[in-house]
């Protein structure tokens, strides 16, 4: 799974983790991206996470052990700066609770704008159905 734009979709990080928790639920061993660059206006800094979901302590440390192995001639000294960022405000309740809000405010401004694309291209004249640009959530749906 993908979570580069978590909390955009449906101004809920929770809620937009449904899937995700859905997979886990029913068994199913997962890797998960999560990215911070966009929903904490982090770019540049490489913020995120790789959590994965397997079924033993064993499959967990294979998978771990095969990750080293791809990652290490990528960098030797992972960037800190971001991660120690995204640890303050996910740590500390005052800076999670103004983040989620802040996050809510974004996807609500996402939702507003489909809606006024939809709205403006009715209101100029076009006879097509566009109720679809303000039906799906999301940044690029």
């Amino acid at each position: 799974f993908d979570r580069a734009y978590q909390g955009f979709g449906a101004g809920d990080v929770a809620r937009d983790a449904i899937a995700v928790r859905h997979f886990v639920k029913d068994g199913h061993e997962i890797c998960l991206t999560q990215s911070y660059a966009k929903n904490m206006g982090l770019y540049g800094e490489r913020a995120g996470a790789f959590p994965l979901i397997t079924g033993s302590k064993d499959d967990a440390q294979r998978t771990m052990s095969q990750l080293k192995i791809i990652v290490r001639p990528m960098y030797s000294n992972p960037p800190i700066h971001g991660a120690r960022i995204v640890t303050e405000i996910l740590t500390d309740p005052a800076l999670k609770s103004q983040w989620l809000v802040d996050v809510k405010g974004m996807a609500d401004r996402i939702i507003s704008m489909r809606t006024q694309l939809r709205d403006n291209l009715k209101k100029e004249g076009s006879q097509r159905d566009w109720s679809h640009i303000a039906d799906q959530i999301g940044m690029f749906t």
